[in-house]
């Protein structure tokens, strides 16, 4: 994963262009004021967007409040109609506001129709939820469409490590070599590194697991590649094989950490043609879905909020767990990896498991609200009633 510092730029950058969950506009309208015929009260009823058309205004129209296409997927209650003339024109115009009233003004009725908006992410490119049990999709939005998705590809390099642990082939407590001066300086990188290959200094397989699984280390990744297989081109080869013996048609890998190689050729880990890992997100959640399968303490692990190894801090980046800021206690989240490079976007597995339901695996990839609508995914998807255990 690229420095998390680069999002809360970008967030910052962002907040200053938006409002709450959709963009907020406040301008003054060019058009002449209107004037008020009749006002009407009505029972509270539900509408949504009828298409990308219309705004919200105050009621003389001479202030533009929010747009119906920075507002995709919002319920708005109707409260009041009223009749406004505009020269030698009258129309129909509803009071609206959302379900917290942040928003509210008035608007064309023609703009609408009756009942709540149906459920989408705003931000995400793809997304899925996958009931875990059953490995069906419970809603989707372009999930077949394989596209960058950064250091989320470490659950392949994460699984193909447990593997080799899990035959015997290999321990824990192997050393790992980390003498590459190319993984050395990746460490060193602001922008690709974040864990440390000190001169002198032993690191195990378990080690680098933790590096790579909380922090998004991508040298950490690289190297446990290298320890699989052999080496990097091999071990790139041998995701390849997996993916291919799970059948996943959207799943094409040119790197074991997620960096693309117009990042890695500087260190000498290009490999391949493409530039970067295409995977779709459903062959994400199918990946994450084997990785529990045969491997489930990848959430006891994934559950860790930091660790030090080796006197570094490991910092896991999931903002869903307990104590983080979007934390919802029934969700229960207890995974599962993020990713981000400027080219994917943010990207994010989560999985929980609400008391009563199946567990859910979601993904959602170049999303700059990834928590956020993450945890709306989850909700969603506990909705459906074959969910249920």
């Amino acid at each position: 994963m690229r420095a998390h510092k680069a999002k809360w730029a970008a967030l910052a950058f962002l907040f200053a262009l938006t409002v709450g969950a959709g963009v907020s506009v406040q301008e003054t309208a060019h058009a002449a004021v209107y004037t008020t015929v009749s006002t009407t009260n009505l029972t509270k009823t539900a509408y949504h967007k009828k298409s990308t058309a219309g705004a919200i205004y105050n009621k003389a129209h001479n202030r533009k409040l929010a747009t119906m296409k920075g507002y995709p997927n919002t319920t708005w209650y109707v409260t009041q109609k009223a009749t406004l003339k505009h020269g030698n024109s009258k129309g129909i115009y509803y009071y609206v506001a959302n379900k917290s009233g942040a928003v509210k003004g008035w608007i064309w009725h023609g703009y609408l129709k009756k009942g709540k908006a149906p459920f989408g992410l705003k931000y995400a490119k793809n997304a899925i939820a996958m009931d875990y049990t059953t490995g069906k999709a419970v809603w989707s939005k372009k999930a077949n469409t394989a596209r960058p998705i950064a250091s989320v590809s470490k659950l392949m390099t994460l699984y193909l490590v447990l593997q080799k642990v899990g035959s015997g082939s290999g321990s824990w407590n192997d050393v790992v070599n980390t003498s590459s001066k190319g993984l050395i300086a990746m460490g060193q990188s602001a922008s690709c590194g974040g864990f440390l290959f000190k001169s002198g200094h032993k690191y195990t397989v378990q080690d680098l697991y933790y590096a790579a699984l909380l922090d998004s280390s991508n040298n950490a990744a690289i190297a446990l590649g290298k320890w699989v297989a052999g080496s990097n081109a091999k071990f790139i080869q041998q995701m390849n094989a997996q993916a291919k013996s799970w059948n996943l048609g959207k799943a094409s890998f040119v790197s074991a950490s997620g960096l693309e190689n117009s990042d890695l050729k500087a260190f000498g880990y290009a490999y391949g043609s493409a530039n970067a890992n295409m995977v779709s997100a459903k062959d994400v959640a199918l990946i994450a879905r084997h990785l529990i399968q045969d491997y489930p303490r990848i959430l006891t692990d994934g559950a860790i909020g930091s660790k030090t190894v080796d006197g570094q801090t490991t910092y896991n980046y999931n903002n869903l767990l307990a104590g983080r800021k979007y934390y919802q206690s029934a969700l229960n989240v207890d995974g599962l990896k993020t990713g981000y490079t400027p080219l994917a976007g943010y990207c994010f597995v989560g999985t929980g498991q609400k008391t009563g339901k199946h567990r859910v695996i979601t993904v959602v990839l170049h999303d700059i609200n990834e928590f956020t609508e993450t945890r709306s995914l989850m909700n969603k998807a506990y909705s459906y009633s074959s969910m249920n255990a």
